[in-house]
């Protein structure tokens, strides 16, 4: 015996929402890694909660990478510029400012007399 059809529209009280939610996401998750692993396809899925909680999965091939070699594929085959220039020098300037920051770290342990043999 199969279920009823139900209308896909939002679901206004709110615990049934929540408990939909979760079943359907851990639903989706189970089939992208079923997919993973019967195609031998890299599958990522990002979900955000209505709170705007993070959830997501990678397959173990995917999880080195994850989403910037996701995106940079998606925008490879789909022909669609997700990363302006704008984006990139925010991104090297991100990449500028970790490497300051691990410099700094370097040379507080320095002065804090740890890690001395990496002084010459």
């Amino acid at each position: 015996m199969g279920r009823g059809k139900i209308e896909i529209k939002r679901i206004e009280n709110s615990s049934n929402r929540q408990v939909t939610f979760a079943k359907r996401r851990a639903g989706l998750v189970k089939k992208a890694r079923e997919i993973g692993v019967l195609c031998d396809a890299e599958v990522g899925v990002v979900i955000f909660s209505s709170a705007g909680k993070l959830y997501d999965f990678w397959t173990p091939k995917t999880t080195a990478v994850r989403l910037p070699r996701i995106l940079e594929k998606y925008q490879t085959n789909s022909g669609k510029i997700l990363w302006d220039e704008k984006h990139k020098s925010i991104s090297a300037e991100i990449d500028r400012v970790k490497k300051e920051n691990d410099n700094m770290q370097i040379e507080l342990r320095h002065m804090k007399g740890e890690d001395v043999n990496s002084l010459q």
